[in-house]
């Protein structure tokens, strides 16, 4: 299948990746919460894992997201796999910040002190099999905005010293966000944002600074995948399931929220428009909304990113279509 390559250039750092990005959170497969809570997707098949990767950079999708914590060292560990004969084809973007036990597979706190971040650092490299991260982020949300002036002069040594190439922040918080902006080696900030739920602060300030908004949640959890209804019930070891962490709006009880289920309704004849499937409309509005968003869908198997990827066929879509998704959304449109 052919696809038409949309591009970005991550923020200012000049690196090129594709317009759709691979998020590798659920290829890690099971991990828990320090409560017991899932923080993984359930059980996963690695060699499909690999092939799917495979079958996204034959598809043109060069970026990879992933995080030292997903399945406690685990994806990293898959990313490794499926890049090890064609690192030079793919720009891999790795987190820290989180403790974890690999053994019980069970996360164990957070720190993003300057020697934790040096020793994540080295552990994420070995992990991935490689000599440098090309995006390194830190991964807690709401670390204080007051400290992460040393988390940026920490990741700027490591860029000196040619660990990284560049860095940014997984946060919501356009305050924190902020502090690593005035850092001459940020290149994102990694937010949560779809079309369900605009964080207009944040894609402003990605603007302002010219920084690539890297979109987590770009399909709302697998809400607009259009899989799920009222009846659906997830497992047990899936984040979104009957112990779901107070952050996930889009499932509670382990099914989907009515509410956001109402509203993905509103909307649902213009995302599935000119024979796009739900997921490729959503994606469609992340690419209109604004030219630094970066969504990266995450993934079981190659059918997913298969379909993800014909979205690229479609490209933006049109403004009259984002006026309309505002004004059934009762939102303010974006200027």
């Amino acid at each position: 299948m052919a696809t038409t390559r949309l591009m970005r250039t991550l923020g200012r750092s000049g690196i090129e990746v594709s317009a759709l990005g691979l998020g590798c959170w659920a290829i890690g497969g099971p991990f828990w919460a320090s409560d017991g809570t899932a923080a993984g997707w359930g059980e996963v098949d690695d060699d499909e894992s690999v092939r799917a990767i495979h079958h996204g950079l034959e598809l043109g999708l060069n970026f990879l997201d992933t995080a030292n914590v997903y399945g406690t060292g685990h994806s990293e560990r898959v990313v490794a796999r499926a890049v090890e004969d064609r690192r030079d084809q793919v720009v891999i973007a790795t987190k820290f910040g989180n403790l974890f036990d690999e053994s019980t597979r069970q996360i164990t706190g957070s720190s993003a002190a300057p020697d934790d971040i040096r020793s994540a650092c080295e552990a994420s490299l070995r992990r991935l099999n490689t000599d440098y991260i090309d995006l390194y982020q830190l991964h807690i949300n709401d670390y204080p905005a007051d400290k992460a002036g040393i988390v940026r002069d920490t990741l700027e040594s490591l860029v000196a010293e040619g660990k990284i190439r560049a860095y940014g922040w997984s946060t919501d918080f356009p305050e924190r966000a902020r502090v690593f902006a005035e850092g001459p080696h940020c290149a994102s900030i990694q937010l949560n944002e779809n079309v369900l739920e605009d964080n207009a602060a944040v894609i402003a300030l990605c603007e302002q600074f010219n920084l690539a908004a890297i979109n987590r949640g770009p399909l709302a959890m697998g809400l607009l995948t259009g899989k799920y209804n009222a009846s659906s019930k997830l497992a047990s070891d899936d984040v979104r399931g009957d112990r779901s962490p107070a952050w996930m709006a889009y499932f509670k009880d382990g099914k989907p929220s009515p509410e956001w289920l109402q509203k993905l309704d509103a909307i649902r004849e213009i995302l599935t428009s000119e024979g796009r499937t739900l997921a490729q409309g959503a994606l469609a509005w992340l690419w209109a909304r604004s030219p630094q968003t970066l969504p990266i869908p995450g993934f079981r198997t190659v059918a997913q990113v298969d379909e993800n990827a014909r979205a690229m066929q479609y490209g933006p879509l049109q403004p009259d279509q984002m006026r309309e998704i505002d004004a059934l959304l009762a939102r303010e449109p974006v200027a």
